[in-house]
């Protein structure tokens, strides 16, 4: 039987733009997928400088895109919100509290909260920071859709409230990050946005190996890094990679480093998009350690897992070619039959038909309830 097209209004950080930011390849690979079963898809976008500067979507082939100036440009977009069949509001978004009051006044269907950064966001929240979620809408929210797995499903649902929450972890278009063939220009490669607390993490696992082995290749690609970082002279550094890009990036590193951020280790089952984006594209990934690690790539048979510098020159340096080659394969293979966008795309609409059906028994409920109530009256 054919399930009914569903139509879903997504709040998200951004969509046109991959620079400084994980959430639109993200959004990119999930939202095609899911308009690929079938359904309608409206994103909102807020119009924001530095995101408009480094645009690399403006037209999208999969749903609409659309942009909000301000918390009260919003009222253009009320009727398509309000009559949606469900609302996903994502982290990260400006005024992301205010943006998911409005939603949930305005929506009485399924609201749910999509959580790109959620150990980041649990950190916040113990620290009182509700820049873009509070504890009393993660109790509003009929859905709360984390990037982090495990554990930290029950403390959002013990602690916070939250009727539902649910594992949803990134994933990869196959047809976006195919395997290439390239003549290997770097040894490692890394590819990610400057941060504070992954800074010590990628100097002890590629910028000392760095400076070890001068006649061994290196790159780090992405915006954001202090000028006062001393950079080897075997470190290629690359300002920014547009998401078109990555594949042929992938391709040409023999080994990519995945590089994890400190509240993302400290939660588990955390695993960054470039983990999938690079097992696709067929480049050997090396990590640091976290918890969950095994749930998403097998350690030492699609994933090698390395502590020290020293770790790392043993596998550039020691490492057979058949051996690099096998780990390779093993890896996009299981992304590709586990964590591709069409897995996730199915996930997210099993988890909002649940949530919408959960919701119409309850207000079926409310309402024979209250049918009750009037007729006892009325005797």
């Amino acid at each position: 039987m054919t399930r009914a097209r569903l139509r879903l209004v997504v709040l998200g950080l951004s969509l046109s733009s991959s620079w400084g930011n994980g959430h639109a390849t993200t959004y990119r690979a999930l939202l095609r997928a899911f308009a690929e079963r079938g359904h309608a898809v409206l994103f909102l976008e807020r119009e924001v400088p530095w995101y408009a500067e480094h645009r690399d979507l403006t037209e999208s082939d999969f749903c609409d895109l659309a942009f909000y100036r301000e918390l009260v440009d919003l009222e253009r977009f009320r009727d398509r919100i309000a009559s949606a069949d469900a609302v996903i509001v994502g982290s990260y978004v400006p005024e992301g509290v205010a943006v998911g009051r409005r939603v949930r006044a305005w929506n009485r269907s399924v609201c749910a909260f999509y959580d790109i950064d959620t150990p980041v966001t649990l950190a916040k929240l113990e620290a009182r920071d509700h820049a873009y979620l509070a504890p009393d809408l993660i109790r509003s929210y009929d859905l709360y859709l984390s990037f982090a797995g495990g554990p930290t499903l029950r403390r959002i649902e013990e602690r916070y409230g939250s009727p539902a929450a649910r594992q949803l972890y990134c994933s990869v278009d196959p047809e976006a990050y195919p395997a290439l063939e390239r003549d290997a220009l770097w040894d490692l490669s890394y590819l990610g946005t400057h941060s504070p607390d992954r800074q010590p993490t990628l100097t002890r696992l590629l910028l000392e190996p760095a400076r070890r082995a001068p006649q061994l290749r290196f790159a780090v690609a992405g915006p954001q890094y202090p000028r006062e970082i001393d950079w080897p002279r075997n470190v290629e550094r690359i300002e920014h990679v547009a998401p078109a890009e990555h594949p042929a990036f992938y391709a040409a590193s023999r080994y990519t480093l995945n590089v994890t951020r400190a509240d993302m280790i400290r939660a588990g089952y955390s695993p960054s998009v470039r983990l999938f984006e690079a097992a696709a594209c067929g480049t050997p990934i090396l990590t640091d350690r976290w918890k969950g690690l095994e749930t998403v790539l097998a350690p030492g048979r699609e994933i090698l897992p390395v502590d020290t510098a020293e770790d790392v020159l043993a596998l550039l340096e020691g490492q057979p070619e058949p051996e690099r080659l096998r780990l390779a394969a093993a890896a996009r293979a299981r992304v590709l039959g586990s964590h591709s966008a069409a897995h996730r795309a199915a996930e997210l609409e099993n988890h909002l038909r649940v949530a919408i059906e959960r919701r119409r028994n309850v207000t079926m409920r409310l309402v024979l309830a209250e049918a009750s109530a009037s007729e006892a009256m009325s005797e």
